[in-house]
């Protein structure tokens, strides 16, 4: 059995970029929460922002997760 070393040190920066990045992206979505909250206590006008912010990132999120299962299911395919 032959193991092919740069595929399998493909697949692993492939996938932790892609880890770092979709963590990444829910964490802009917290922050986009958490500025909508902070303004909603203080009255501001910039809580629409937030929301479309972390309703953004977590779709984008949503998305990757959609796909993966999409790419390990056969019935899909």
């Amino acid at each position: 059995m032959k193991l092919d070393w740069s595929a399998l040190g493909q697949v692993t920066a492939v996938s932790l970029a892609v880890t770092v990045a979709v963590v990444a992206v829910f964490a802009f979505g917290v922050v986009g929460l958490a500025r909508s909250e902070e303004a909603r206590e203080e009255g501001g006008g910039t809580r629409v922002a937030g929301l479309v912010q972390a309703g953004l990132c977590f779709l984008a999120c949503a998305a990757v997760v959609a796909y993966g299962i999409h790419v390990l299911v056969p019935q899909f395919h």
